[in-house]
């Protein structure tokens, strides 16, 4: 590993061999291993075949912010400093981002070793598009903030994917169909990589009567895009009179705004005329 530079590595969410080649180096030769936790850390490298080389530290939530400011400095006089998490890409959910943006302010070098992530991983199973998509976190705890949570979700044309508690899942997926509908596509991913993996998939109605029965492991929910309603055409007269206002031609405006919003020229150009 290059003296003086932040490296965040993703870690397997499950199988050992899952590991790069590159994790397992870096692991080796990094002079700090910043880890979610050490423990995990140590047993990845055990697994892997690896000796740590270098000096081995917590890095976890409740101490990220106040280790940041000495990692900095490390890295500053020249060490090498790798983050891991428990599983998956550190900052996604997970201690780094704090040491990323501080090391950016003081422009320091970063990088990333790539590998798994629950969040494409999830996509790529859940059959649902991914053209474009979303990522969210964690739901809230609370059901009137999971609710006012879901609520922009309402009109979001991405898939969203975002991260659940296993014992939370059936309440969330209730106040998802009290927010989003029955009838709105999802998936939940159960486990995945493990040797228990399971993805459901359905209407968030069926999942959330399959999970009021309980459900295990570690979660990923990923929830289709809002399928967009195209305006009718009595909708669009307002945008048509508006053009005219401004000096267009009726027949014009009325050619621009049908174009625009995939409705028939000539059925927009008599609703605008029954209006008047």
């Amino acid at each position: 590993m290059p003296p003086g530079t932040l490296v965040l590595a993703a870690t397997p969410m499950g199988q050992y061999g899952d590991a790069s080649p590159r994790l397992a180096a870096a692991l080796a030769s990094a002079d700090v291993v910043a880890a979610e936790d050490t423990r995990r850390t140590k047993a990845l490298a055990a697994a892997l075949g690896v000796t740590i080389g270098g000096r081995v530290i917590s890095y976890y939530d409740q101490v990220e912010a106040s280790r940041t400011p000495d990692l900095v400095a490390e890295i500053a006089a020249g060490s090498s400093v790798l983050v891991v998490t428990d599983a998956g890409m550190p900052s996604v959910s997970d201690p780094g981002y704090k040491l990323v943006a501080a090391c950016v302010e003081a422009g320091l070098p970063v990088t990333c070793l790539p590998g798994p992530s629950a969040v494409t991983t999830a996509l790529a199973v859940s059959g649902l598009p991914m053209e474009r998509f979303c990522f969210e976190g964690f739901a809230p705890r609370k059901s009137g903030a999971r609710k006012k949570w879901f609520a922009p979700l309402a009109t979001e044309p991405r898939t969203a994917v975002f991260f659940e508690a296993p014992h939370r899942l059936a309440d969330c997926l209730a106040d998802a169909v009290a927010v989003l509908g029955p009838d709105r596509r999802a998936a939940v991913c159960r486990e995945l990589t493990k040797t228990y993996e399971e993805v459901r998939r359905g209407t968030l109605g069926e999942l959330a009567e399959w999970a009021a029965d309980g459900v295990r492991g570690e979660i990923s929910v990923v929830l289709a895009g809002a399928e967009s309603t195209p305006p009718s055409v009595a909708d669009l007269v307002g945008e048509v009179n508006e053009l005219v206002g401004g000096g267009t031609r009726l027949k014009d405006a009325c050619a621009e705004v049908a174009a625009r919003a995939g409705v028939s020229r000539r059925e927009l150009y008599e609703a605008v005329l029954a209006a008047r």
